[in-house]
């Protein structure tokens, strides 16, 4: 039977949720159902809001269970298609046509994308702590309470003035070693760089490391060049973690054809939503390529992360930021969010309800405002402005 639901409202909205803004969108329809989705391009929300404002232009009115066309008129829909601004507008309306979709058609999220093939959904923490004893702690801890899978982040990672990559590496390799000697080799272990490093840089900082003391390193340098990831591929055998910032199935082509990379960082709320994040992972799959999911925001970015880490059969580990080392951040605030995905351990628990499977209290989060926030911007020591 054809639908005739039609979209007759979109609501962006953007709070001051824990430490960052968080941008989520409802999508109300005609038949009372509604949806919610979150964009992911952090620090540049209005931007995103902007987007969605004149998408909305045209898809009130329109069928939400259509998901597939509606992506494609979202894309296809300006001379200047694609772009990170775009596809995070285009994910947000997107994962709440699912939730919508979901919600009607009375199942879960993941039932839409095939079936969900695990129950559990496995997740990797980071420690909060820089290179140091607490790092080595804080990783003890973890692998104590059932964790297998551990991301450090890099000296430095956290400076707000000044950042000096070689001083970084010399800090970070001593300490990522001996936590691999701390805890042996069961444990997946890898480090977080933020495209802070050159292609120098970052093969000297594998360099320093007894082979097999990383499982991965993510981010090592910036992404607009595959071919200089293509250098830095023939100077280190450690595996790389790739794509968070990606924003759609071309950008990835290269880095999966090529293969360039090792675990696929996608992140749902920068790619296009659940609609163009199983194209990629079909791209990943011939390739025997491993999703690895982003996943630094709100509870509606684990939700749908959740759900298509359910689905697809290639899959390593979900990024979740409220491990035993990563209390602090108050991005998944139950007040604003009463409903939300639950843990088992290390694992993320496949929700049966019908949507995403996430509750939002509106009227509080008419209530929060919006901050206008900025990264920090790091220079070295001689007064250049380098990477964030």
């Amino acid at each position: 039977m054809e639908s005739h639901m039609k979209i007759t409202a979109i609501k962006p909205y953007i709070a001051r949720v824990g430490v960052r803004n968080q941008l989520v969108v409802k999508v109300e329809t005609d038949s009372g159902i509604y949806g919610w989705g979150e964009s992911g391009l952090s620090y540049r929300e209005k931007a995103v809001a902007g987007a969605i404002d004149h998408y909305a232009q045209f898809l009130l009115g329109q069928d939400p269970m259509r998901c597939g066309a509606l992506w494609q008129e979202m894309y296809r829909s300006q001379y200047f298609e694609g772009g990170r601004v775009l596809t995070a507008a285009i994910a947000a309306l997107d994962i709440a046509f699912h939730d919508i979709k979901g919600k009607a058609l009375g199942v879960p999220v993941y039932q839409l994308l095939g079936g969900k093939q695990r129950d559990l959904v496995p997740a990797f923490a980071t420690t909060s702590a820089e290179p140091g004893e607490a790092m080595i702690e804080q990783t003890v801890l973890l692998k104590e309470a059932g964790w297998n899978c551990v991301r450090f982040i890099a000296a430095g990672q956290e400076n707000t003035e000044r950042f000096e990559p070689r001083e970084s590496i010399a800090v970070t390799a001593e300490w990522v070693t001996r936590a691999r000697a701390e805890v042996g080799h069961a444990m997946t272990l890898g480090v977080e760089y933020h495209h802070r490093l050159s292609v120098a840089e970052a093969a000297s900082f594998c360099q320093k490391m007894p082979s097999g003391t990383i499982d991965f390193i993510e981010e090592a340098i910036r992404d607009e060049a595959p071919t200089a990831y293509e250098a830095l591929r023939q100077m280190t055998n450690v595996p790389f973690a790739i794509g968070e910032e990606f924003s759609s199935k071309w950008q990835f082509l290269p880095y999966v054809e090529r293969d360039i990379l090792q675990f696929c960082r996608i992140d749902i709320c920068n790619v296009g939503g659940f609609t163009e994040a199983m194209k990629v992972a079909g791209l990943c799959e011939a390739h025997y390529i491993d999703l690895m999911p982003h996943n630094p925001l709100g509870p509606i970015c684990t939700a749908a992360s959740v759900h298509l880490g359910a689905a697809v059969a290639n899959f390593s580990w979900l990024e979740c930021r409220q491990s035993p080392a990563e209390q602090h951040w108050g991005f998944d605030n139950s007040t604003l969010f009463p409903g939300q995905i639950q843990m088992d351990g290390a694992f993320y628990v496949v929700p049966d309800a019908p949507g995403l499977g996430v509750d939002v209290n509106e009227a509080e989060l008419q209530k929060m405002p919006f901050e206008y926030a900025e990264p920090p911007h790091l220079r070295r020591t001689d007064g250049s402005f380098t990477n964030w």
